[in-house]
C-alpha cells in the first residue's frame, strides 16, 4: 500500500502508536499515515479496509473493531467520516478532549450523523484572480449559488472597494468585485479577501480552481462540524490537472475553508496561522478542489516563487506535478 486508504496521502511510515479498545485490548500498529493519522497493520489490504470502514460508518454509531487491520483515534475518524458524507459527535467529555489533543491513545467511539441533513453555518466564497480573468470567473459562478449567497472576487489591480455586479443564479447584491495589488505577497492578498467575507466562514479559490456543486453544498455542515470541535481551519484535497492529466501531487491539501478571523502567513505557499496549532484544523474528504494547470505554468511557477521567497519555492515539486498520478 503506497497511499493511505482513507486520505490517499503518500505519507505512510513506521509507527509505534497504540490504541486501547473498549474490551480492554491494547494494540500497537507498525504503520501510520503522516497526514490523517490512520494506523495500519503491515498486511492490510486497502480494498478490504475501505469496505470495512464504509460498513462501520453506515449506522448511527461508530464502534471500533479490535480485530480490524486498521485503527483510528477520534481525530482521524472525524476526517474519515466526511469522506462518506458523515459527521461525528463525541459521546462524552473524554471524546471532546481527544479531538483537541490528537492523536489520542483510545480507539474512536462516536455517534454519527448525515452531513447532508445537518444544520450548517453560512459560508462566503472568495476568489482571487488577475484583472483580465474577472469576466471568466463571473461566468463560472452559477455552480456556487447552490450553497452560498455571498461571493467576492478580488483582482490583482489598483485598489478599489468591492462593488456589486450582476451574476447568473444569484440575487442582486450577492456578488461583488473589488481590487487590490498583490504586491508579491499571497498571504496578504488572502487576508484582505478574508476581511471581505460577510459570513463567519469563507472558502477561498483561485481563478484556475473549481469545486463541484455537490462538494459545495456540504461546506456549511462542515463549518458547523468544525465549530463543534473548536476547529477554525478546514483543509480540502486538491487534484492538480496538468494539461488535463491528473498529477501525482495528491491530495495536496489546501486549507481554504476558514473562519473569517484566521490569518494566512507566507509570501508564497501561504498557510493559515492557527492559535493552538494544527489540532484546530481538520482535513475534510467530502470532495476535491480541481486545479487546472499547463506545463509552461508548472515550469515557471517554482522559479517565480523562489524569487519571491528564497528557499521556499519548492523546486522539487515541479517534477512531482509533471509526473502522472499513481496509487
Amino acid at each position: 500500500m503506497r497511499r493511505c486508504f482513507v486520505c490517499a496521502a503518500d505519507m505512510l511510515g513506521p509507527s509505534s502508536r497504540t490504541l486501547a479498545y473498549p474490551n480492554g485490548r491494547v494494540r500497537t500498529f507498525p504503520i501510520a499515515c503522516g497526514a490523517c493519522g490512520l494506523l495500519l497493520e503491515v498486511a492490510a489490504d486497502p480494498a478490504e479496509c475501505r469496505a470495512h470502514l464504509a460498513a462501520q460508518l453506515a449506522g448511527p454509531v461508530f464502534d471500533p473493531d479490535p480485530d480490524a487491520p486498521y485503527g483510528l483515534d477520534l481525530y482521524t475518524l472525524r476526517s474519515a467520516a466526511t469522506g462518506h458524507g458523515r459527521g461525528v459527535r463525541p459521546r462524552d467529555a473524554a471524546g471532546r478532549a481527544a479531538l483537541s489533543r490528537p492523536h489520542d491513545r483510545h480507539a474512536a467511539c462516536a455517534a454519527l450523523y448525515a452531513l447532508d441533513r445537518a444544520a450548517g453555518r453560512p459560508v462566503s466564497l472568495g476568489l482571487l484572480c488577475r484583472p483580465d480573468a474577472v469576466e471568466a470567473v463571473l461566468a463560472t459562478l452559477a455552480v456556487h449559488a447552490a450553497w452560498t449567497d455571498d461571493v467576492v472576487i478580488l483582482a490583482d489591480a489598483e485598489a478599489r472597494p468591492p462593488g456589486v455586479v450582476p451574476a447568473t443564479a444569484f440575487p442582486r447584491g450577492a456578488v461583488r468585485v473589488g481590487a487590490r495589488p498583490l504586491g508579491q505577497d499571497f498571504a496578504a492578498q488572502r487576508n484582505a479577501l478574508q476581511d471581505l467575507a460577510r459570513h463567519p466562514w469563507m472558502l477561498q479559490l483561485d481563478a484556475d480552481e473549481t469545486l463541484s456543486a455537490e462538494a459545495g453544498r456540504r461546506l456549511p455542515a462542515l463549518a458547523a462540524l468544525a465549530e463543534a470541535g473548536d476547529v477554525v481551519s478546514i483543509g480540502l484535497a486538491r487534484r492538480n490537472h496538468v494539461d488535463g492529466r491528473l498529477s501525482d501531487v495528491y491530495p495536496d491539501v489546501q486549507y481554504r475553508l476558514n473562519r473569517r478571523s484566521v490569518r494566512y502567513a507566507g509570501r508564497v505557499h501561504e498557510r493559515p496561522v492557527l492559535d493552538g496549532g494544527w489540532p484546530r484544523s481538520l482535513i475534510a474528504l467530502h470532495g476535491t478542489i480541481a486545479h487546472h494547470l499547463d506545463r509552461a505554468h508548472v515550469l515557471a511557477r517554482s522559479r517565480r516563487y523562489e524569487r519571491l521567497a528564497p528557499g521556499h519555492g519548492r523546486p522539487e515539486e515541479e517534477a512531482a506535478l509533471l509526473r502522472p498520478y499513481r496509487d
